[in-house]
């Protein structure tokens, strides 16, 4: 695992709000929402980006999409949010850990 903040995160060496959590991924509060309900999930092995990914991760990219639906209930999006993925410099990604956005103004 690397040493990106995101891995700490899933380490626990950096404490977060974590909505969600299991064996693959985790979900937890942006620290600088861009929206009312701004969420990240994070895959816990650690991709740099979407330009990392291969076919042999098709089980875990499935399975991060997966819960989507089920985290937003949690925070109460299910009426409706948006999904975001940056990658790479030029694609706005701050962070190089692959990661999803769950923006959204909630209840």
């Amino acid at each position: 695992m690397s040493d990106c903040i995101f891995c700490r995160i899933v380490r626990k060496e950096i404490p977060a709000k974590i909505l969600y959590e299991d064996e693959h991924c985790l979900a937890f509060h942006d620290v600088a929402p861009k929206a009312p309900v701004h969420l990240l999930l994070i895959p816990k092995v650690h991709l740099d980006s979407l330009l990392a990914v291969t076919p042999d991760h098709a089980q875990l990219l499935g399975h991060l999409t997966t819960r989507i639906p089920h985290i937003a209930q949690l925070s109460g999006l299910e009426e409706g949010f948006q999904t975001r993925i940056h990658t790479g410099k030029k694609g706005g990604q701050e962070v190089f850990h692959l990661h999803y956005h769950l923006l959204g103004s909630g209840h």
